[in-house]
């Protein structure tokens, strides 16, 4: 993955064909053309979680169309985010003996497991070769 900063305070990331664009908003200096990268952080935990309860219906032959998560994050000191929490609107007639495995799936979340077991980091300088 390549991360550049093509303009202003906009930042992008490119992989696999793929680019996505980051800004800040306006009253950080950026210009708000698109999300900033916290909040795609936060859609990364949201899509993961709601990845797992669709294949958690798939896997059961269960009807998806309703499905829906709500994510709600709590903070205490400025910049600290201390808890996130994952609201399921299941479909109708869903099954109530599925309730407590459905949360169970969502729980499985990839994004959400490396929060609880982080990585180790590195940052290193590279130069450019002329």
């Amino acid at each position: 993955m390549e991360i550049t900063c093509p303009e202003g305070l906009v930042v992008e990331a490119h992989f696999n064909g793929f680019y996505i664009r980051t800004d800040q908003p306006e009253k950080a200096g950026g210009t708000a053309t698109a999300p900033s990268p916290f909040d795609l952080f936060l859609a990364s935990l949201g899509t993961c979680a709601g990845f797992f309860a669709l294949r958690f219906c798939r896997e059961r032959n269960l009807d998806a169309t309703g499905l829906s998560i709500f994510m709600e994050k709590e903070k205490g000191e400025i910049k600290k985010l201390d808890r996130v929490r994952f609201r399921i609107r299941l479909p109708k007639g869903f099954p109530d003996k599925y309730h407590k495995a459905i949360i169970r799936a969502v729980d499985q979340c990839a994004v959400k497991q490396v929060l609880a077991d982080p990585p180790e980091f590195e940052t290193i300088i590279e130069k450019e070769e002329i």
